[in-house]
């Protein structure tokens, strides 16, 4: 039986954007070590008749949603598929082989993974006073969780997070069913706080977030379908299932290091009261394929 799967709160906030956003930013007064390469397991190369996005996809956030998106991917399943439902200023959905947004792949639905447990050694930084609770970030996601301490009290020695929508990230779709993801998903534009907790992120866009904002939009009177020439997914593959020398390399500057603390500094100093975790986006540079 098809059924609609979308997002169903579209409250569209605009927000500025820490240099760098998702795309190819070369960084001076940087060390090797503040910088690490995303593992190719965990590249997501979109290629689209508007150019390329790469997505950095994130484990520990969402799992299964990770799983699913690499199994979709590496099978070839993505390659042709149309961005149905764009919204400019909000986000851009695919992944539907009809185009309709009504259905999905031959795989069974998985279940929402809209909060996480975080240990210890996860890699969270935190970004002081950049929202409620406690946020910061996750590898390129970003996050809210409970503090450290929390996990002293814990059976698993680890504390609650949850992602958030920030321009950027990466999205599963569902329908009304909280467990009803399947193989569409959504790449955000811009902040929006109305869908956090009730949509599973599973990744960000390291490089192409200008190529995502490029995308041919709908009218928004008709939720944003796309029913004219909409743009497409040439070809959707992991890093590590492309040969070595077509692979894209992409390294990210870490969170804890002098120069994103700095890059932090600068951004909270310019947006004053208005900082927040999501003026908070990965600095990342192309360094191969």
């Amino acid at each position: 039986m098809s059924k609609s799967f979308g997002i169903l709160a579209a409250t569209v906030a605009a927000v500025a954007l820490m240099s760098g956003a998702g795309s190819a930013s070369a960084q001076t007064g940087t060390a090797s070590g503040d910088w690490r390469t995303i593992a190719p397991e965990n590249l997501l190369v979109i290629d689209t008749t508007k150019g390329r996005v790469l997505v950095e996809l994130e484990p520990q956030v969402a799992p299964n949603h990770v799983v699913r998106i690499r199994t979709l991917a590496d099978r070839g399943f993505y390659d042709g598929i149309v961005f149905h439902r764009v919204i400019a200023g909000f986000m851009a959905q695919t992944g539907d082989p009809t185009g309709t947004g009504m259905n999905g792949s031959d795989l069974p639905d998985i279940a929402g993974e809209f909060s996480f447990r975080r240990g210890a050694d996860s890699g969270f930084v935190a970004v002081p006073d950049s929202g409620d609770g406690l946020r910061g970030i996750l590898g390129s996601m970003p996050v809210v969780t409970q503090p450290d301490a929390q996990m002293f009290v814990t059976a698993d020695f680890k504390t609650a997070g949850s992602g958030l929508f920030c321009p950027a990230v990466a999205g599963m779709a569902r329908s009304s069913g909280a467990d009803s993801a399947n193989s569409q998903f959504f790449l955000m534009m811009d902040e929006n706080d109305s869908l956090n907790g009730l949509y599973t992120t599973f990744g960000r866009v390291v490089v192409g977030l200008d190529v995502v904002k490029a995308l041919k939009a709908g009218p928004e009177s008709t939720d944003g379908r796309v029913s004219d020439s909409p743009d497409a997914m040439t070809r959707v593959r992991m890093a590590s299932a492309l040969p070595e020398g077509e692979r894209p390399v992409v390294r990210v500057l870490r969170p804890a290091s002098a120069a994103f603390q700095a890059e932090v500094a600068r951004v909270r100093a310019a947006r004053g009261a208005q900082f927040s975790i999501c003026d908070v986006q990965p600095t990342a540079e192309l360094v191969g394929g």
